[in-house]
């Protein structure tokens, strides 16, 4: 995907401080909805993990039902059930609204007919006018089978106190990052905090180091199987990651820690940096939370540009749902400006409006800084490549991480499926 000018400098207005509350111009009819002609239920299946972003949506719920008069009925899942779940629930007992991620991880699904069109939506709202190049993230043939809802901007987070504390500096080169792990080990604690029990974080970071690397375009031909798993290409990137775990600068024992306890990790200051999105901010205290800091990925090859992983999550109507008419209601008043504001506050999400109110959020003005800056971005390696081909990547990963030895064995066995899933 890549970058569009999304964030303009005279466009700079972003999230609303204060989650969990309905502003007074959602409900005194600012942005009037029509009456839904019979008083049913909207439902909704979400995978929300943040607790305070919950309980926005819920808020958010209940204001469109003393406005709308009808009931929202909101079923939160696990984040990591949710993603099998989906599969079951948009063939049988599908919701009227369900949480998804964009990019190929929606088209998948409309390819089979499981997400409804709402382009119609799309024109009545305007939405087009203000969101720039992310509408791209849930469009498939010209047509739009979701909204986009928070950005997430993968990077290298710490905690100041912990860098003030032991010298250290934030890497910037292949160099530097070696010599800071270093320093960490030196200091008695692990150089980047990993938990790969979840399988995604260690395919994150190898999307990193593709991106710096390779670049976007062979990354991007990686992720739609028009490149082999065996290509030359791909060796320096796994000769700098198994560098770096012969050093031990990971977790140890990571396939053990979930990505929230990784996180829990570098919060009580027992690693240097994180390589995730924002959204580890929910293992830290408030009071804690001032100390948490963003930095962009080492550059590992200055030959190539700028790239970033910029994940985009959506919300969708799906196909069979029972009450299309007042799902798209809802979305239309959950996607006014100040309550899209307040739903994505919590989880420090990068807004795919650029009509949203300013943002009190450090680590959101540094994100929106750092994408002016940007050439180019994938999504995620699981949102970018094919459902079945990302899982035997996200398994492959994992076990190079935990024994690199294998690396020709893990390697050859994604090239297989890679030519089984494209009919190679």
């Amino acid at each position: 995907m890549t970058f569009l000018q999304q964030f303009p400098s005279t466009t700079r207005r972003r999230l609303l401080k204060g989650a969990g509350l309905v502003s007074a111009a959602a409900v005194t009819g600012s942005f009037p909805i029509p009456a839904i002609a019979q008083t049913q239920e909207v439902t909704m299946i979400s995978d929300e993990n943040n607790g305070a972003a919950l309980d926005a949506l819920r808020a958010i719920a209940s204001g469109f039902s003393k406005e709308a008069g009808v009931k929202v009925v909101i079923n939160n899942m696990d984040h990591e059930a949710h993603k099998t779940a989906i599969r079951n629930y948009l063939v049988a007992g599908a919701p009227d609204v369900c949480s998804w991620f964009s990019g190929n991880r929606m088209r998948a699904f409309v390819k089979r007919g499981l997400f409804d069109d709402i382009s119609d939506l799309f024109e009545k709202e305007n939405y087009k006018d203000v969101l720039g190049a992310t509408a791209n993230a849930v469009t498939d043939n010209g047509k739009q089978y979701g909204l986009p809802t928070g950005g997430t901007l993968w990077g290298m987070f710490y905690r100041k106190d912990v860098f003030a504390e032991h010298g250290l500096t934030v890497p910037t080169t292949a160099e530097e990052f070696m010599a800071y792990g270093e320093k960490c080990k030196a200091a008695g604690i692990t150089p980047v905090a990993m938990g790969t029990k979840e399988l995604w974080p260690a395919a994150g970071w190898f999307d990193q180091m593709n991106l710096r690397i390779s670049g976007l375009d062979k990354h991007m031909a990686l992720m739609n199987g028009e490149m082999s798993y065996l290509d030359p290409s791909l060796t320096p990137v796994f000769d700098q990651w198994e560098a770096m775990i012969s050093k031990e600068f990971f977790t140890a024992n990571h396939t053990s820690f979930g990505w929230q306890e990784a996180a829990a990790l570098l919060a009580q200051k027992k690693a240097g940096m994180m390589n995730l999105g924002a959204f580890l901010r929910s293992a830290f205290t408030a009071e804690d939370l001032p100390q948490l800091a963003y930095a962009t990925f080492p550059v590992l090859d200055p030959k190539v540009g700028h790239f970033e992983e910029f994940s985009v999550n959506s919300i969708h109507i799906p196909a069979k749902a029972r009450n299309k008419q007042g799902a798209r209601e809802f979305l239309a008043y959950f996607y006014r400006p100040e309550n899209l504001a307040a739903y994505l506050e919590p989880g420090g999400n990068v807004p795919p409006r650029n009509d949203l109110p300013p943002s009190k959020d450090d680590l959101v003005n540094v994100a929106v800084e750092t994408m002016k800056t940007v050439q180019g971005t994938s999504q995620y390696y699981d949102r970018d490549s094919d459902p079945d081909m990302a899982q035997a990547g996200l398994v492959g990963f994992q076990e190079f991480m935990a024994k690199p030895d294998r690396r020709k064995a893990i390697l050859t066995r994604l090239e297989g499926t890679r030519k089984r899933i494209y009919k190679i």
